[in-house]
């Protein structure tokens, strides 16, 4: 009976921890892609972004086929979306990006830099849960830190856009640029609600 409670906790482990380990991967490639605007960058993001959903609807799949899991199911369903989401805004970035013809900015790269390292934290943080929760906490509280100075970093790129449009053009590069610091600014979001759900869980496991 303990071996199969004991598979059932790392199944659901194993799933959340390659969630984590892809969103890690998503963010280098976003980083990547904001010093190079090379499209095959982007294309290897895009990649990321599926593997990451493949991931997560097997998840859920076994969220909704077992009974007994290691977390509660609305923790393990809430931090699973999280991770996802940042993939997703990472994703949507870039897309953005190219799409709207957007270059990188100082502003854009600090911000996908944070966010690189919030998430190496956030995998971290997974990878402690099961033995070391107060470990989990330690790595979720930095992912946490590295999101604030995002939102801060976000503020200052907000405040510099807006400083002087100088005609119609400029006003139209100003309103590219707004949408894509939100999708960065975002996924810092979704990463600080995956750091919060990390310190729910302990908290229920303690």
């Amino acid at each position: 009976m303990f071996k199969f409670f004991k598979r059932k906790e790392d199944k659901f482990q194993k799933l959340i921890e390659e969630q984590a380990s892809i969103a890690y991967e998503a963010l280098k490639l976003l980083v990547k892609y904001l010093e190079t605007l090379d499209p095959e960058v982007a294309a290897e993001l895009s990649l990321k972004e599926k593997e990451a959903d493949e991931v997560r609807r097997i998840l859920i799949d076994e969220l909704n086929h077992t009974f007994v899991t290691p977390f509660d199911r609305e923790d393990i369903f809430a931090l699973s979306r999280s991770i996802d989401d940042v993939v997703d805004y990472a994703d949507t970035t870039a897309m953005e990006m190219l799409i709207l013809n957007v270059k990188s900015t100082p502003y854009m790269l600090r911000i996908a830099s944070l966010l690189k390292d919030a998430t190496y934290e956030i995998w971290h943080a997974v990878q402690r849960l099961p033995k070391h929760p107060a470990i989990a906490i330690d790595h979720a509280q930095r992912a946490k830190a590295l999101e604030n100075r995002v939102e801060a970093v976000y503020r200052e790129a907000i405040a510099d856009l807006f400083s002087g449009p100088e005609d119609l053009h400029h006003v139209v590069e100003m309103l590219k640029l707004r949408e894509v610091y939100r999708h960065l600014s975002n996924a810092a979001d979704r990463g600080d609600e995956a750091a919060n759900s990390i310190a729910d869980i302990v908290v229920k496991k303690t």
